[in-house]
């Protein structure tokens, strides 16, 4: 009996530095907004609204000789009801191996294109709830590609870090999907690039975003597509200036008319305001409006909401 407990014992020290080595942090997001919401010529109407709430777990393992095993998971939900996403961990499910040569990843995840480039200008409410961004196209949400992927994400080179991805045909899916990007900071400017195909469907996109002082001015233009509707081009600008604890922002995007479609230009804006009671805390208020005049109706036709909100992250 000594003898097993000895061995035991050892056996216990032996994996203490294993332990020591890993690391799991649970983190997320819970934003609500209570709006004042008018579409089309329906009568306007108050509605608390999700604004893109999610939970999530990631960990990594230090395997020793500069390699590292990692994963993550992000479950989305309607904090205005407590419903789950439409898949539990819809929102990110995925391991990855890294080390000097980048980090090679496996199973779902956002689109690297989308981050390099919109979601990265989308400074107020972080491209969600009724003020995200109505024009980008990310071919791989709309169409639920972001599962069964591929990813390489490059180490950092003097500033540039490299994306690729491949979304495997399984199932009924016909084509595969293909997303390139890259990012670049260097101080206060940070550039961007993306590119996503599917089949004849494909859109890519270049973003620009420079600080200066307490201004930070940001913005997009992207290339899309679609042999039904031809081809586009959108664009977005958007302004932060802060003073204190306060951030003013201003946010306009303009959809280009498609080469097939008559009338499917479009404008977005969106006034707002942010107080940061923390880090992890902000409220904010914001206008935003949708203007469509095509009867086709391309985007929701004519849409405009005033919001008061609370965000935050743990």
């Amino acid at each position: 009996m000594r003898t097993l407990a000895l061995a035991a014992s050892l056996a216990t020290l032996a994996a203490t530095p294993a332990f020591a080595q890993s690391s799991v942090t649970i983190y997320g997001r819970l934003n609500l907004s209570v709006e004042s919401v008018k579409v089309q010529e329906e009568d306007r109407q108050g509605e608390v609204r999700d604004n893109s709430s999610r939970i999530g777990f990631s960990g990594v393992e230090d395997l020793g000789g500069g390699l590292k095993a990692g994963f993550q998971i992000e479950h989305g939900f309607d904090a205005s009801t407590g419903q789950a996403g439409d898949a539990f961990w819809g929102r990110q499910s995925e391991v990855n191996l890294g080390g000097s040569f980048g980090t090679v990843r496996l199973g779902r995840f956002t689109s690297e294109a989308y981050y390099a480039t919109a979601d990265y200008v989308s400074l107020h409410n972080h491209d969600t709830g009724d003020s995200a961004d109505a024009f980008y196209l990310p071919i791989s949400a709309l169409t639920d590609r972001n599962r069964n992927k591929i990813g390489y994400r490059s180490p950092e080179l003097n500033g540039l870090v490299l994306h690729a991805a491949l979304g495997l045909k399984e199932g009924t899916d016909t084509d595969q999907l293909y997303d390139l990007a890259a990012d670049y900071d260097n101080g206060p400017l940070h550039l961007g690039a993306g590119f996503e195909k599917l089949g004849d469907v494909k859109q890519y996109a270049v973003r620009a975003l420079y600080e200066f002082g307490s201004t930070t001015l940001g913005g997009y233009l992207e290339h899309t597509s679609i042999p039904v509707l031809g081809d586009a081009t959108h664009f977005r600008i958007a302004a932060m200036y802060t003073l204190g604890a306060s951030e003013f922002h201003l946010n306009i995007g303009r959809a280009g008319e498609y080469s097939q479609w008559d009338k499917s230009d479009a404008v977005q804006w969106t006034l707002a305001y942010n107080y940061n009671l923390s880090k992890r805390t902000k409220v904010y208020a914001y206008y935003t409006r949708l203007g469509k005049d095509s009867v086709l109706m391309a985007y929701g036709g004519n849409f405009d909401a005033l919001a008061l909100g609370i965000r935050h992250n743990f």
